[in-house]
């Protein structure tokens, strides 16, 4: 029998509980059990269908081979126009990167600037890939709170009153996971200001959920402050906005400064990402909206049934949920920890959540509920709940 000595760094690298949450209701779906998925943060929707098309038309033209690590110079410059129209902002092509995914950019940022006697900020509960790939790198994690009586958005004072000679990196995420809190415009003002002081500390803001945002909300991208562009990861992609999480694209614009380092890392570790999947974003970006829009107004839906409905649940209260798809209640009044919560309601009502510690320690006492499902599904689920509790 083998006798394998791995690497002590690997014990250092968490998890998404999420998919272990969806790996257990699977399995008690296949074993006949009728299980609502609340737990997994992935559109319901299917790709849009000229999206498909373009995938499909790339692989049928004989777009079959390799494509430079840092993306398809079409599909960068698709990523420059839509980030004009949106955020109203000039980007130059050569500073974006197109990544299989939004993870990758997180793991080459924290491994740019991650090493032992580093420290690294990141918001506690959030999403606990930040939290894993840090102490993955040897560096120290630092966590900011998220919250529930500000909304769960950061206070720019607490975040810059954590900042030591040994910050390298502060990560932020508005809208976020798993709280679906969105940090007002006025308090990423103060941060930035307060940033001037701290110019040896890069940012990486996961701006994934940009497209999400309710009641009026407009997003403010960290990329619409000029005095911290030489410093700035801003990290996107197609996953959320286009219902696309199989598709496996994502990007991120980099300080000059940067551009290099990670392109060494993309072709060290993936190549480049796959040219069909490229061409399917060029479609994306710079074709018809109506299917985001039509997306995010069943989402809004949603979430206003879900936030009434985990309020009139006993033991429970949920803040209105400003962006993402996910809404984060407490249930300290139900006496159960975030973990024994999780599990019964899945056992028991056959309704998957994710216990909010599984998002760090400051989430105990809350659940994660993604309102990417039906309404149908989501009203039977509520129903469930409250047999249970």
């Amino acid at each position: 029998m083998a006798d394998l000595i791995f690497a002590r760094s690997l014990s250092r690298l968490g998890t998404e509980s999420a998919f272990d949450v969806l790996a257990r209701a699977q399995k008690l779906a296949a074993s006949g059990r009728d299980i609502i998925n609340l737990g997994i943060g992935q559109p319901d929707f299917a790709t849009p269908a000229h999206i498909v098309e373009a995938g499909i038309k790339a692989l049928r033209d004989g777009h079959h081979g390799y494509t430079p690590a840092g993306g398809l110079p079409a599909l960068r410059e698709a990523v420059t126009r839509d980030l004009h129209r949106r955020h109203g902002v000039e980007v130059h092509p050569d500073t974006v990167v197109i990544q299989p995914g939004g993870k990758p950019t997180m793991f080459f940022a924290v491994l740019m600037f991650g090493e032992p006697g580093a420290e690294i900020l990141y918001p506690n509960p959030g999403f606990p890939i930040y939290e894993s790939v840090i102490r993955y790198s040897g560096a120290t994690p630092v966590p900011f709170a998220l919250q529930e009586q500000n909304g769960f958005a950061f206070s720019a004072e607490d975040v810059l009153s954590k900042i030591t000679p040994a910050t390298r990196l502060l990560i932020i995420n508005s809208p976020a996971n798993p709280t679906g809190g969105v940090t007002p415009k006025e308090e990423i003002d103060r941060l930035v200001a307060g940033l001037g002081a701290h110019p040896h500390v890069a940012l990486m803001s996961d701006e994934i959920y940009s497209n999400m945002l309710y009641g009026g909300r407009r997003h403010v991208s960290l990329l619409q402050y000029p005095e911290i562009r030489d410093r700035l990861i801003m990290l996107d992609g197609w996953s959320k906005t286009y219902a696309m999480t199989g598709w496996r694209l994502g990007y991120a614009v980099w300080p000059e400064a940067c551009v290099d380092a990670v392109t060494r890392l993309c072709i060290n570790d993936h190549s480049c990402v796959n040219a069909a999947t490229q061409f399917a974003g060029i479609a994306a970006l710079d074709g018809p909206q109506d299917a985001v829009r039509e997306m995010v107004a069943a989402f809004d839906q949603r979430r206003k049934v879900i936030v009434e409905r985990l309020n009139a649940l006993p033991g429970m209260r949920c803040a209105d949920a400003a962006g993402a798809f996910y809404v984060f209640p407490n249930i300290e009044g139900t006496g159960m920890s975030a973990r024994q919560a999780q599990d019964r309601l899945l056992d028991e009502a056959g309704v998957a959540t994710v216990a909010g510690t599984s998002f760090g320690a400051w989430g105990e006492g809350y659940l994660r509920f993604s309102y990417a499902n039906s309404l149908e599904k989501i009203e039977e689920a509520m129903a469930r709940i409250a047999e249970v509790l």
